[in-house]
């Protein structure tokens, strides 16, 4: 007994068109779903991020100092896990705003040493301040407060845990500056968003 498709298809010559449009059009959305995932894996690269010499020679050169980047378990965090969302909206949403880094790369603002550091501190106050109304989350995709082994820490960083932990703080507030130089001048925690939303 045929299927009520295949009596449908006999009787209406075009359903079979119809059908191999659709079979074309998943095969087409499902290459722009996977090359769209290499393409956002590939631009959250540090290769990808310091193939610009700006990123390169400004910021990756401190960050490679720090304890993000060498530390005694070898566990490394790259430019994308401090500076991309995890969740797919946000981490999508990041992308189209970097889409602003890519242009002032091109139009030459931040294209040397000394153009770089006159705009350091305007392109800082736009991360301190997502990190800020995030309350870290890029920290806490691999800090989590309840894996801490507070027992341990010193008695100023378990009070300090205990505020995070009940929402009065964030990480920013206390590991500030932990993976590049404090721009123009130095910043108290309290004044980051004052100084970002200027």
């Amino acid at each position: 007994m045929k299927s009520l498709w295949d009596r449908f298809r006999e009787q209406r010559p075009w359903a079979k068109i119809l059908e191999l449009e659709a079979l074309f059009l998943m095969m087409v959305g499902a290459l722009l779903v996977v090359g769209g995932k290499v393409s956002l894996d590939q631009t959250n690269t540090v290769e990808f991020c310091i193939s610009c010499h700006e990123m390169k020679d400004n910021n990756y050169e401190e960050y490679s100092h720090t304890i993000h980047a060498r530390n005694r378990t070898g566990v490394k965090a790259t430019c994308s896990d401090c500076h991309v969302p995890h969740e797919f909206v946000d981490t999508m949403i990041r992308k189209v705003l970097a889409a602003n880094d890519v242009f002032q790369h091109f139009a030459g603002r931040i294209d040397t040493k000394v153009k770089f550091e006159e705009h350091r501190l305007e392109m800082a106050k736009s991360v301190w301040l997502r990190m800020k109304e995030t309350d870290s989350r890029e920290c806490r995709h691999c800090h989590d407060i309840k894996a801490m082994a507070t027992e341990i820490q010193g008695k100023t960083a378990q009070k300090q845990h205990q505020k995070l932990a009940d929402g009065s703080r964030t990480c920013f507030d206390c590991h500030f500056g932990i993976a590049h130089k404090q721009p123009g001048g130095n910043f108290e925690p309290q004044d980051i968003i004052i100084a970002a939303k200027r």
